[in-house]
């Protein structure tokens, strides 16, 4: 059965073909750089199509003969001084995809969203119905949440079948920017101050056996939240501590300190012409927090979620192995 893939290089997507490679799929997968070509082939897929999600000539060329196509492609970015990039990426690009795919009579289209879409009231667990809360905390939010909407709105015109997957925070070996990024600074004593909030996470293998589900058993035009796990941060560095061994020394910052924090410090950085690594956006996402119900794709898909002392583990040991650590983790190496 053959397959098209868009965002086949990227961090999921590379996992997504490996494991469609591995279950004898002739895979063709978009590519927007050389470099981007050479990991698709070295991952094995069949064809390489050159171009990107706003191309529609090449969309169409790689749909042609496919029974099925994950688009995961997109841009996960936080603190942008000019989103609009990431919107043609994930909205435009994503209604283009849905365009092409009904063009060529694609039986099936898997979607990869976002969590962060559901856009959940703070203090509410966000499910497949909840409601939106009407605003954005961020501009990857918004352009998620505008892109599924973009291509619900396709397939409610052409009838294209699709199926939207929505992983939560995707965790485990590869993964150093975002949460990743926030974890390697806790170990290493980069990040001396945290605040209080809720962290929902998805182990990278079940983010991945997810969509493949989700394309054999998955209902047309559903959503399936993924989400392996919820804690506190207080609870995530305990966990932290508990599985490396290490003594992690950080405060708690009251709400309203660290926005405005965030904001003195976003608005020097740009002074400065650099890009901050904190910024309002990002720190309003940390004091909303998120708490999601991954348990429809288990009771309608089968998936089963990896404890997350194991995606925790398994990170840690990544981390050392690529020399990201800055000190020894006594449990990790005793």
């Amino acid at each position: 059965m053959s397959v098209f893939v868009t965002g086949g290089s990227g961090l999921l997507g590379q996992e997504i073909v490996r494991r469609l490679v591995a279950d004898g799929r002739e895979v063709a997968a978009l590519a927007r750089s050389a470099g981007a070509a050479r990991t698709l082939l070295d991952l094995g897929v069949a064809r390489v199509v050159d171009g990107d999600v706003l191309d529609r000539d090449a969309l169409r060329q790689g749909l042609a003969d496919a029974e099925v196509a994950y688009h995961v492609a997109g841009v996960n970015a936080f603190c942008l001084a000019d989103p609009a990039p990431m919107y043609r990426a994930n909205i435009e690009g994503s209604r283009r995809v849905a365009e092409a795919a009904a063009d060529v009579g694609l039986p099936r289209l898997v979607m990869t969203s976002s969590a962060s879409a559901l856009g959940e009231v703070r203090g509410t667990v966000g499910t497949e119905t909840s409601l939106h809360r009407g605003h954005y905390l961020s501009s990857y939010e918004r352009s998620k949440h505008l892109g599924e909407e973009a291509v619900r709105a396709v397939a409610e015109r052409t009838g294209l079948d699709v199926v939207y997957v929505l992983p939560s925070s995707v965790q485990g070996p590869g993964r150093a920017s975002g949460t990743g990024k926030l974890l390697l600074d806790i170990l290493n004593g980069k990040l001396p101050a945290i605040v209080e909030s809720r962290l929902s996470i998805v182990d990278i293998a079940d983010c991945t056996e997810g969509h493949v589900l989700a394309e054999r058993h998955g209902e047309a035009g559903r959503r399936y939240v993924l989400n392996g796990a919820t804690m506190t941060v207080a609870e995530g560095v305990a966990l932290l501590e508990r599985l490396s061994g290490v003594d992690i020394d950080v405060r708690t910052l009251p709400g309203f300190v660290a926005a405005a924090g965030g904001a003195a410090y976003e608005r020097l950085q740009r002074l400065q012409g650099k890009h901050p690594r904190f910024c309002r956006e990002m720190v309003r996402t940390l004091l909303h927090g998120h708490a999601y119900d991954g348990s429809r794709a288990e009771r309608e898909l089968g998936l089963r979620y990896t404890p997350v002392e194991e995606t925790v583990s398994q990170t840690l040991r990544w981390f050392a192995e690529q020399g990201m650590l800055t000190r020894d983790l006594p449990r990790l190496t005793g």
